[in-house]
């Protein structure tokens, strides 16, 4: 006969939580109260939601410039390479934002992270082909 594990003697004291206060979601809903977004228990205005809607989407925008190797990297190696290493801290930092940003399985924010990826690619893309452009245009002879 199997036996069920006795509860901790934490879960059966009375000043421990109730399940409830500590649940969370576990799939993508669309909230309309926002943990940094909140005054004395009430949620905050449209604009509060829309601010950080945009500061996430800001943040997945420069994730993906900052991804981009510089195009012209003319350095000595030890400066480079300290260089190199504070702008990947910091793209590592911003990542992990983006992340925990994520991970709060907000619809609304899943889409904004998502859609600043992409502007942020093409904004890196963008720039590297109009080198590439600028660079077949001045190779180019001129014609008379």
């Amino acid at each position: 006969m199997i036996m069920p594990m006795p509860m901790s003697p934490d879960s059966m004291n009375n000043n421990s939580m109730d399940m409830d206060d500590t649940a969370t979601h576990m799939t993508f809903y669309g909230a309309k109260m926002w943990w940094f977004c909140l005054r004395g228990g009430q949620t905050a205005a449209l604009e509060c939601t829309l601010l950080a809607l945009v500061f996430v989407f800001s943040l997945a925008v420069a994730v993906e410039i900052l991804a981009a190797p510089p195009i012209k990297p003319r350095m000595r190696p030890l400066s480079g390479g300290l260089i190199q290493a504070a702008v990947y801290a910091v793209r590592m930092a911003l990542a992990y934002l983006v992340m925990l940003s994520v991970m709060s399985f907000n619809v609304g924010i899943f889409i904004t992270v998502v859609v600043g990826h992409a502007v942020g690619c093409f904004f890196v893309k963008y720039r590297a082909i109009a080198a590439v452009y600028r660079a077949a245009d001045a190779a180019a002879p001129l014609k008379a």
